[in-house]
């Protein structure tokens, strides 16, 4: 576990049920801590963690015009065009869940939402080119808690359906 901040990040990594996932798959990870800050973003995280955002990668729940929930894994400093995830799935519309929705989805306070371990099974689509990457940051399950990790380690446990609906940031 690493903790760069040395300042209010947790002292201690958090056992969340995505770390008890991990370990059941025997999925290498590297614990580290930053200090969360509310609506920092992925900008605020990799500036804490000294990494490069577009290897930070953000779970979003998202749902269907028909209410079934889903999570995209996607880059740090990109946006997911809904327009072209709904085409994807071939429905009418997707749309990002209200927080409380989310949280009830997944098990995970929003800005602490893990892939891993969520409380309802919902599939999971990846922007295809973080599977480029040589290593990912990706949330462990709490705010200030990410994991380092490998992206074919993340596939071998999430089986996600690649895809490709990023666009340019909006912020």
């Amino acid at each position: 576990m690493v903790n760069p901040t040395g300042s209010s990040a947790p002292k201690k990594s958090p056992m969340t049920p995505a770390i008890r996932l991990l370990k059941a798959q025997k999925a290498p990870y590297k614990e580290l801590l930053y200090d969360y800050v509310e609506k920092g973003g992925t900008s605020h995280l990799a500036a804490e963690l000294g990494v490069d955002e577009h290897k930070v990668v953000k779970t979003l729940i998202m749902e269907t015009d028909a209410k079934k929930a889903l999570v995209i894994l996607m880059h740090g400093d990109r946006s997911v065009s809904v327009k072209n995830l709904a085409r994807f799935l071939g429905v009418k519309s997707v749309t990002p869940c209200d927080p409380e929705q989310a949280e009830h989805n997944s098990g995970y306070r929003v800005g602490g939402t893990s892939p891993f371990g969520t409380r309802r099974v919902m599939p999971v689509f990846i922007e295809k080119t973080i599977l480029d990457l040589d290593r990912i940051y990706i949330n462990g399950g709490h705010r200030g808690f990410v994991l380092e990790m490998a992206p074919e380690d993340l596939v071998r446990v999430l089986k996600p359906t690649p895809v490709e609906v990023a666009i340019d940031s909006l912020d």
